[in-house]
């Protein structure tokens, strides 16, 4: 069947997840922290994710400014910079406004002139991803904004990718899935939809029971694929 709904993961595909850290280190005396801000990232960001799946697995669900939070204390003791109360409210402040990637605004009014309807599915809360795609100025481009939070758990959860059909009365075959999560994009498409990677890191494959159907380096050329 053709593609009738284009659906997003939000943080790391649609919004730049290193953006805060970035900003945060080219603001002045935060010298310790530039030198280290990568490294933050990456950690802050690996962390984040793997109490969501930890979460999961146990049954103890918090939304995801709790495992936010909870992933940057980790990330910033690991780097001894725990102590610096000021940077540790700056960066969450920062994840708030997270900028969109570059390609983001043309790529989504490409999808709803060609009549498609588009979303975000996240592990994010409501509140969270009102702030992101309000500071991103891209809410006119987007039909729907789904959380997890309706039901509880995070992604890859299947109840989770079932949130889609329900609220668009769509087939699983009419879904064209997009994240920057390698391991999202594998379960989404064990779970029956079109899938597209965008791998902007170049990693390898998820070892997973399925895999992505596309993998792209970005989000330009999701418009073609959405159009066959």
């Amino acid at each position: 069947m053709p593609i009738t709904t284009c659906i997003f993961d939000a943080y790391g595909t649609l919004f730049d997840v290193a953006a805060a850290a970035r900003i945060a280190a080219q603001e002045p005396g935060r010298e310790a922290f530039a030198a280290l801000w990568p490294q933050i990232a990456r950690d802050w960001r690996l962390k984040q994710l793997q109490y969501t799946w930890l979460r999961a697995v146990t049954g103890e669900h918090t939304d995801f400014w709790a495992v936010t939070q909870d992933g940057l204390d980790w990330a910033l003791e690991a780097a001894k910079l725990d102590g610096d109360a000021d940077l540790r409210e700056r960066l969450l402040q920062l994840y708030w406004e997270l900028e969109a990637y570059p390609e983001v605004p043309a790529m989504l009014a490409a999808l709803k002139e060609a009549g498609l309807n588009t979303a975000i599915l996240s592990n994010g809360s409501p509140d969270m991803l009102d702030g992101a795609v309000k500071s991103a100025g891209i809410g006119d481009l987007l039909d729907d904004v789904l959380s997890v939070e309706s039901v509880g758990i995070f992604k890859p959860a299947h109840v989770v990718y079932d949130l889609v059909g329900q609220r668009f009365d769509c087939a699983d075959d009419e879904v064209l899935f997009v994240s920057s999560n390698g391991w999202d994009a594998g379960s989404a498409a064990g779970y029956g939809f079109t899938t597209v990677w965008v791998n902007r890191a170049g990693e390898p494959v998820d070892r997973l029971p399925a895999r992505p159907g596309t993998i792209l380096p970005d989000l330009t050329r999701i418009p073609d694929l959405a159009a066959r």
